[in-house]
């Protein structure tokens, strides 16, 4: 399977969405985990590279 590219500042659709109705994520952190910020309610989440191909519903470009 290839790595998929994250970039800061780059927006994600994410599959499921957040308890507050929003599916829109911005990147903001890059490293061992990469850290997200919810677009709708500012909600900031650690998460590991792994998990958040899963969770991405279209792939960065």
């Amino acid at each position: 399977m290839a790595v998929v590219e994250f970039h800061l500042g780059e927006t994600l659709t994410m599959r499921k969405a957040h308890p507050c109705g929003g599916t829109e994520w911005r990147v903001e952190r890059l490293g061992a985990d990469i850290g997200v910020r919810c677009l709708t309610c500012q909600h900031y989440l650690l998460m590991t590279r792994s998990k958040l191909e899963h969770a991405v519903k279209r792939a960065p470009k």
